[in-house]
């Protein structure tokens, strides 16, 4: 029963040790590949913002290099209108849609002093307020008035139709007013060779994660679309400016067609663009039901090889258990009685102090047993020792333990007991070994019973080999008084 609890508690440390380290290991090995699916995501969503600054930045390169023609008769023709203006002052007067044509198809704006359109060729516009829809603009356009020279941008957007185009401003003399003129980019061939919104639109197609990519102006309008829906709500216009302000990415939580999306806004400066469009905001809108996807897939996998480490763990564990239990049992048992041996004495007396309550110490060695071995043999000696053991095991207390400590000797260890309870303990063993071996006609003959010596911790000292001494000493007596009793020690 001992080997076999001893087995078992092997069994159940083997599979403690073995299961933590899997699972540590697993864990390790599963938050390094869960942190470096997470960093494969973020690297691509990178790679893809940088695909986007490319095409951006291609684009007014291609501006800046091939179209300076149009920013110099975007300056002929305002001058123009400076000279009609001087002339004739009453914009009610002007056929904006004949100068329109007679200018290349350019767009004429007029803005007042309160940056109001208040004429123009192209009529959605008419009535449109810079210091409600963009008060950014309107600070610069103040500047521009205030210094009466000619600006144009580069790569801009036509807030009613979303489309791209070119704007270049200048003041009248007298300063009422701001003649703006506009150049559509969309219908040109540079734009066509050089449009990042294509750009925008295959990396769409191609990455599920990207939902959308858009790119505003330092006003927070979206360039080449048209779609009104299309507007910053709070949080969104927030965190677009906190980029305009930090030049830090920042990254907003929000839906879109009903599923979760992250909104990211990116700063981006541009080398090429002149005037108020050299600041934009790159807004990416992605999701991660694709990594999500992934990182259950790892979790699924990585419960599958747990659990399988784990059986193979068990499996190992029990088979060594088994190879292993048994010698080391018997290192420290006995293999015949299957008490503990002297080895566990020894090391029980190297970490055992009794300083507390009564612990007994009983040495009891079995009366004529050398005849036995002379008479009956050595093999019937050993079953009336394994007999003699059964029920020493019977009398004791579960918490006792029993040492076989030399030949037909053993000692006992009754911790958390009473003078008593030990007495009494020793005289029932007295009594059922005699009665053991009365039951064989063989044996009977031989007149074997027990002797018993007891000693008490801390009466008789606290350390186990001090406590032994005497019980052998006591066993010694009770041999002398005529066996088959038990004595307690006393000093002499």
């Amino acid at each position: 029963m001992n080997h076999k609890r001893f087995r078992l508690k092997l069994l159940l440390t083997m599979i403690v040790f073995s299961v933590l380290t899997v699972a540590i290991i697993a864990l390790i090995d599963y938050t390094r590949v869960i942190q470096q699916t997470v960093k494969n995501n973020e690297n691509q969503l990178e790679q893809i913002l940088d695909t986007i600054k490319y095409a951006l930045s291609i684009t007014e390169k291609a501006y800046y290099y091939f179209d300076e023609e149009a920013a110099s008769e975007m300056k002929a023709n305002t001058h123009q209108l400076i000279e009609i203006y001087e002339s004739n002052p009453d914009f009610d007067k002007w056929n904006f849609e004949e100068l329109k044509k007679f200018m290349d198809d350019m767009d004429i704006y007029i803005i007042n002093e309160h940056n109001v359109i208040t004429h123009s060729s192209f009529k959605q516009d008419i009535g449109l307020d810079f210091q409600k829809c963009c008060s950014k603009l309107a600070k610069v356009l103040d500047e521009r008035r205030k210094s009466g020279e000619f600006y144009h941008d580069g790569i801009d957007i036509e807030q009613a139709t979303g489309q791209i185009k070119k704007y270049s401003y200048m003041a009248t003399p007298d300063r009422k007013y701001i003649i703006q003129l506009g150049y559509n980019l969309q219908g040109g061939e540079i734009f066509k060779q050089f449009n990042y919104l294509d750009v925008a639109s295959e990396i769409e197609k191609k990455y599920s994660m990207i939902n959308k990519i858009n790119v505003l102006n330092f006003g927070g309008l979206y360039l080449g679309t048209s779609d009104e829906t299309l507007k910053l709500d709070r949080r969104n216009r927030e965190a677009f400016e906190q980029v305009l302000e930090t030049k830090e990415t920042q990254e907003v939580k929000g839906m879109w067609n009903g599923e979760p999306v992250t909104y990211r806004y990116i700063y981006y400066y541009s080398e090429y663009d002149p005037g108020t469009s050299k600041e934009k905001v790159i807004e990416m809108v992605y999701n991660d039901t694709e990594l999500q996807v992934m990182l259950n897939e790892l979790k699924r996998t990585y419960l599958i090889q747990f659990l399988l480490s784990v059986s193979i763990a068990m499996i190992i564990s029990f088979i060594i258990s088994r190879w292993v239990a048994r010698p080391m049992h018997l290192a420290f048992h006995d293999s015949l009685t299957g008490a503990k041996n002297r080895a566990a004495f020894d090391e029980f007396c190297q970490s055992t102090v009794f300083e507390q309550g009564v612990t007994a110490f009983l040495m009891l060695d079995i009366d004529h047993f050398k005849s036995v071995n002379d008479v009956l043999g050595h093999d019937r000696g050993d079953e009336l020792l394994q007999g003699i053991s059964n029920v020493i095991m019977k009398v004791l207390r579960k918490r006792d333990t029993l040492f076989r400590y030399g030949g037909d000797e053993f000692l006992i260890v009754m911790e958390g007991t009473t003078k008593q309870e030990a007495e009494h303990v020793a005289g029932r063993m007295i009594q059922m070994i005699r009665e053991e071996m009365n039951q064989f006609q063989d044996v009977r003959k031989l007149d074997v019973s027990a002797s018993i010596g007891i000693s008490f911790a801390p009466e008789h000292g606290q350390e186990a080999k001090e406590l032994y001494k005497k019980a052998d000493h006591a066993l010694y007596v009770s041999k002398e008084k005529g066996k088959n009793q038990y004595q307690i020690y006393r000093e002499e």
